[in-house]
């Protein structure tokens, strides 16, 4: 898939769920579940012991049907052989203007992070496709959100960290092109009892609150 359709994709759905759990068989059994749940989008962190081989074999289980991503990169080195698995967006705590050069390389959307101004501006001028807002709850959520729609009303802006569904819409309404969201989506509870269809109903509440705070 171009990374236009890709991107324009990820813009229209609005959620990007991410998956930082503590085994590959326990990433492959959430994946199965969000899938169910009706996204397009699957972030797996290199905090997931196998993180490459785990997109390798979900990148080609799924094909086109899941954009498979990789989060959590802090080097190039990394994002190479993510993308090389077959990943297909990069998505960053933090602000490396090496790994946007090596996103652009390989035609990859990619997903800095950032937190003030001055580091989500750098980003956005380096070429990132969208800005990660990390950690969006802890550093004021969808006010601080909103505060930085006012100077930087071009930037499209992702926020992730604390995510959950009590503030996904206020997000939304306050400027978010879409949410990153992990362990509020991706219940460690339901995991360990193995019920993953509270993690499908899950991905299906934070699309529902997308879509509505969106049109409401």
């Amino acid at each position: 898939m171009e990374k236009r359709e890709i991107l324009n994709r990820m813009i229209s759905e609005g959620l990007i769920p991410v998956i930082r759990v503590s085994s590959a068989k326990e990433a492959i059994d959430v994946a199965d579940a969000i899938k169910e749940g009706g996204v397009s989008f699957i972030e797996i962190t290199m905090s997931v012991p196998g993180a490459i081989d785990t997109i390798k074999e979900l990148a080609q289980k799924y094909k086109d049907e899941i954009i498979m991503g990789a989060g959590t990169i802090l080097d190039p080195e990394t994002a190479r052989a993510a993308l090389l698995a077959g990943a297909q967006f990069i998505v960053s705590p933090t602000l490396n203007l090496d790994v946007i050069q090596l996103a652009h390389r390989y035609s990859a959307v990619v997903v800095p992070g950032a937190m003030t101004p001055t580091e989500i501006l750098t980003a956005w001028n380096a070429g990132a496709d969208m800005v990660k807002v990390f950690p969006a709850a802890q550093v004021g959520g969808p006010e601080y959100l909103k505060a930085l729609r006012g100077p930087l009303p071009q930037i499209l802006l992702v926020p992730t960290g604390g995510v959950n569904l009590q503030n996904a819409a206020a997000f939304i309404k306050a400027g978010a092109t879409a949410l990153g969201v992990g362990g509020e989506l991706v219940d460690k509870k339901a995991i360990n009892e193995k019920k993953f269809n509270i993690i499908t109903e899950n991905t299906r509440a934070y699309l529902k609150a997308v879509r509505e705070a969106r049109t409401g």
